[in-house]
């Protein structure tokens, strides 16, 4: 049986949902607060085997030193030297494959960026369009970074 993440975006927790079949398009209530707009974020089974204990801390990331992360790493360091900064196609992979290694949800706005990066749209346009949504979801508006990383339930919830 499929297991699915999710991230309620009000609890900034991710929890994991145990499905009987696999449906893509279910999306659970939070077990939490009861919210009905949760997100589907990567497994961390999925990617790169999962966190380390040493990264199981709220806002750590992902274990740095863990050499499955470097290896990810480098992959990606390695993709990024023959990228074509002049495609937005190529961008939006680049946008997605960090988020995954960093552990990071992907949310909303940023979903929606990364789809008309896809689609071959300009990427300033893209930008100019989005880029408050962006930082209001990131929590830029006071200096730059990422918001604090989710913390992960450890409970198996139907779903």
């Amino acid at each position: 049986m499929p297991v699915y993440e999710f991230l309620c975006p009000h609890c900034n927790v991710i929890y994991s949902f145990l499905s009987r079949r696999i449906d893509t398009e279910k999306i659970p209530r939070c077990p939490k607060c009861g919210a009905e707009d949760l997100r589907r974020v990567p497994s961390r089974f999925g990617v790169g085997g999962g966190r380390s204990k040493a990264a199981a801390k709220p806002g750590e990331g992902p274990d740095l030193d863990d050499p499955r992360v470097e290896r990810e790493m480098m992959r990606f360091a390695a993709e990024m030297e023959s990228m074509d900064e002049n495609d937005p196609r190529q961008m939006a992979h680049a946008v997605r494959r960090m988020a995954e290694i960093a552990g990071e949800p992907i949310t909303p706005a940023m979903e929606e960026m990364i789809r008309r990066l896809e689609a071959g749209e300009d990427p300033e346009k893209v930008e100019e369009e989005l880029g408050d949504a962006l930082e209001e979801e990131m929590g830029e508006e006071g200096g730059g970074g990422f918001g604090e990383a989710p913390t992960h339930d450890d409970g198996l919830y139907p779903m």
